[in-house]
């Protein structure tokens, strides 16, 4: 033991008598090793400011923490067995040459922490700003581990020397000589620093690296490595795992602590020894004390703080969407992601009450975006991903499933577009046949004659099924597909009636995506969970140009207001003021799946409930089940904003009032729509561009004709009646500016007709 001491205090005296020349020439005795034949050197990077050669498409280094000597070549920090790869420091102008194998981040829309991983060997090793730790607490560190760390080259000479006497008269240290960058490179190190030898390769080290790494970047590097016992490293991964918050701020007992533990870390582990490690934080407070980082009332109401004595979770927020998120970039080390941390957190907890408050195997999902900027808020894919006896692993955000009524508003959009029907236009709810399809009610009652507002609002299956019939299944499809969804279809087969009351499959997401279109006045919303996609503006989904504005409108905006307005006047949860929002609910056939879907005037938000088997649970129905939860949901977004106004042209009147063609909804195949009798528009035809002078002074009427049919006949400008002139064959109509319109018409027995033009 005394020759060991002897000979590290004599090469510590020789060289430190050489001043900095002493320090280089000691660097200079690293014994060179060529790089692993697998990695070529790019020796354009040799010019400065990079004397060492840049290593490229490597595979491996000889060991994974090797670092690039001065020289050009790789001086390997060890040799011994093999080990999990901390990282490595590669040649290169950047200041943080060392790149460290860290945790992979999942960051919410503020930069708050979701959730992180593991690196390959289990460990939780969070990487670490300055701007993000504590003032205090680095004070404190600098004050306890290396008063001299800002002015010395890697190696504090002075403390060395104490260190080797202490060694070489007592036979022992009493205060370590070790520097904050000399424990990095121990941390980097593979074989024992104990021994003579050892502890050389370490100053040698430590005198590297100050050479390549500024003062910031090597604290940043040791604050993400350092040992805070079991599984953890990092001064983040232990504030997050022993006192349950960032770092960023912290007491001074706190602070105390994470500057203890890495010492001894296993011994000192607050959940296994809280005595021992309370006695090393207090030792570290007086410490800090005498140094004056703290003053002594600070030290003794830090003293009488506990100790934590559990170890906390790490945060695990949107566990669905960042496994998946990972799976499809495993190369980013940090993914930004359009998601509120606190909202979901505060959602997280309602799914897993919801769900328990049902059933032993009941699941719950939900989604929440900002409709205006296409941004996913929450995702929540389960009512817990360990929950095993509700599958808890399946995210019911993406799974495929019957939609029940939830498509019911878009059949209804279409409608209105067409100029089929109006809001207060009468429909009869009664027993009717489809060819060999009999629709029947939720409750297998009838309510004869309602308005169309009525119907949807009560979720009346014949008047949807009428409506569907007229606008046609495929139409209703292709409308889902714009909006962003997937509809899947039984075996691949045409879209019947029966897509209109469930008999297609459809995710959350998918029914999220839809309702924000309604939400926004038709237009297509293209979803998005992570920051990245929006490029550097996240707002710029509704920019002029972008993917969702260049996509044919899921609805024209006042069939979309008209919608939207029923929606909003639906009969409200028990749980909820009538008019507060604007959902619609849906159950599907055998109670399998409860659905809602509601918006304001700036989130939109879907909620299911189920079992992810697909297996029936009696009585589970969209009112009951998924409404309230989708009222909780929204109440936890804050103060709702109100639903925009009417836009032009929207036609607010009686039943009584309405054109004759729009009073009562009409059976189409009564009308023998298609037929020869039915009316067809002669002018303009379909896909016409119609020069109407639009950018001169003088702008002429667009002249609209129509043949066959029975007057009196009603115009419609993309779902707005435009003529009063209901008896005559030729109308006139002066467009308010260029651009594409649907023109529809309809006669006095139900039978339409219906063009889409250019106007210029």
């Amino acid at each position: 033991m005394p020759i060991r001491g002897v000979a590290v205090l004599a090469v510590i005296l020789l060289v430190s008598a050489g001043g900095r020349a002493g320090w280089d020439a000691l660097i200079e005795t690293a014994p060179p090793l060529l790089v692993n034949p697998t990695c070529r050197v790019d020796e354009r990077e040799r010019s400065p400011p990079n004397p060492a050669p840049a290593l490229v498409d490597c595979a491996a280094l000889v060991h994974p923490t090797a670092l690039v000597h001065p020289t050009g070549l790789v001086h390997p920090t060890a040799l011994g067995r093999p080990a999990e790869p901390i990282g490595d420091v590669a040649g290169g102008a950047s200041n943080t040459d060392i790149r460290i194998s860290a945790s992979t981040l999942m960051l919410d829309r503020d930069g708050r922490l979701l959730r992180a991983f593991t690196v390959a060997d289990g460990r939780w090793r969070l990487p670490v700003d300055l701007d993000t730790v504590d003032p205090t607490y680095l004070a404190m560190l600098l004050a306890y581990e290396d008063r001299r760390f800002a002015s010395h080259p890697g190696v504090d000479a002075l403390a060395l020397v104490r260190a080797g006497w202490q060694l070489l008269s007592q036979g022992g240290i009493r205060s370590g000589g070790s520097t904050l960058t000399m424990q990095l490179a121990r941390l980097l190190e593979t074989r024992s620093t104990r021994n003579a030898g050892g502890k050389l390769r370490q100053i040698r080290t430590a005198l590297w690296l100050e050479r390549r790494l500024d003062k910031d970047a090597i604290l940043e590097t040791y604050l993400t490595l350092a040992p805070y016992g079991g599984n953890l490293e990092g001064v983040r991964s232990a504030s997050l795992a022993w006192l349950g918050k960032e770092p960023r701020r912290l007491t001074p007992a706190e602070a105390a602590l994470l500057v203890a533990l890495p010492q001894s870390p296993e011994t000192r582990r607050p959940d296994r020894h809280p005595e021992a490690a309370r006695r090393a934080r207090d030792r570290v407070l007086e410490h800090v004390r005498l140094a004056g980082v703290i003053d002594a009332e600070q030290a003794a109401r830090a003293r009488a703080e506990l100790v934590p004595t559990a170890r906390l979770d790490a945060p695990m927020l949107a566990a669905h969407l960042t496994d998946r998120l990972r799976r499809a970039h495993p190369e980013r080390p940090v993914h930004r992601l359009t998601l509120d941390a606190g909202l979901q957190e505060r959602l997280e907890p309602l799914a897993s009450a919801r769900a328990a408050a049902l059933g032993p195997r009941v699941s719950v999902g939900i989604l929440v975006a900002d409709h205006g900027r296409g941004e996913i808020l929450a995702s929540v894919g389960s009512a817990g991903l360990f929950e095993t006896a509700r599958q808890g692993h399946v995210d019911m955000t993406r799974a495929v499933r019957s939609p029940g009524s939830a498509l019911k508003p878009l059949i209804y959009g279409l409608a209105f577009e067409d100029g089929r029907a109006h809001p207060e236009s009468l429909i009869e709810d009664r027993p009717s046949a489809f060819g060999g399809y009999v629709p029947a009610n939720f409750d297998l009652g009838f309510q004869g004659t309602v308005t169309v507002r009525r119907a949807l609002q009560l979720s009346l299956n014949i008047p949807a099924v009428k409506l569907l019939d007229a606008v046609g299944p495929a139409r209703l499809v292709a409308r889902m597909r714009r909006a962003g969804a997937h509809p899947v279809l039984p075996d691949l087969s045409p879209p019947g009636l029966a897509v209109g009351l469930g008999g297609v499959g459809v995710t959350l997401t998918d029914l999220v995506g839809i309702y924000a279109a309604i939400a926004r006045g038709g237009r297509a919303v293209i979803l998005r969970d992570t920051l990245e996609e929006a490029g550097a503006d996240p707002g710029w989904v509704g920019a002029a140009g972008s993917p969702a504005e260049t996509r044919a409108p899921v609805l024209e905006g006042r069939a979309a207001w008209y919608v939207a307005s029923i929606l909003a006047g639906a009969p409200a949860p028990t749980n909820s003021a009538p008019g507060a929002l604007a959902f619609k609910t849906g159950t599907s056939y055998g109670y399998r799946d409860a659905w809602a879907i509601g918006f304001d005037g700036r989130h939109v938000a879907g909620v299911w409930v189920g079992r992810p088997d697909g297996a029936p649970v009696p009585g589970l129905a969209g009112i009951d089940a998924a409404a309230p939860v989708l009222v909780e949901v929204f109440a936890r977004l804050g103060p709702m904003t109100p639903l925009p106004p009417a836009p032009r042209g929207i036609l607010s009147t009686t039943s009584a009032e309405l054109p004759p063609p729009l009073r009562r909804v009409q059976d189409p195949r009564a009308a023998s729509r298609g037929g020869a009798d039915a009316p067809q528009i002669a002018y303009p035809p379909e896909g016409a561009r119609v020069e109407l002078g639009l950018d001169q002074d003088r702008v002429a009427d667009l002249v609209l004709r129509v043949r066959d049919g029975v007057p009196p006949f009603t115009w419609f400008v993309d779902g707005a009646p435009v003529v009063r002139e209901p008896y005559a064959r030729t109308a006139r109509w002066m467009p308010d500016g260029p651009g594409y319109v649907t023109i529809s018409v309809v006669d006095a027995r139900g039978g339409s007709s219906r063009v889409n033009v250019f106007i210029q």
